[in-house]
């Protein structure tokens, strides 16, 4: 689970520095390890919905939703 840590600590530095692309690749490289963490989609809707990709970001928060339907941080 380190890893998967690692991966997201550093894509939330890319999201807080407006690289959405660059912190968009390691969302998805901590969800190919644990595609059962509600955070991960959280993490990875709110860096599509900064994209403007708007109908990714509801999949991926429906996706979080699924997981843990009384997930508060679902954008």
């Amino acid at each position: 689970m380190d890893e998967i840590q690692n991966l997201v600590t550093r894509g939330k530095s890319f999201l807080d520095d407006g690289k959405y692309d660059d912190a968009l690749g390691f969302f998805e490289q901590a969800l190919l390890l644990n595609q059962n963490d509600p955070d991960l989609w959280n993490y990875k809707g709110v860096t599509l919905r900064s994209l403007g990709r708007y109908q990714e970001a509801m999949e991926c928060f429906n996706k979080s939703l699924l997981i843990d339907p009384r997930d508060k941080n679902a954008s």
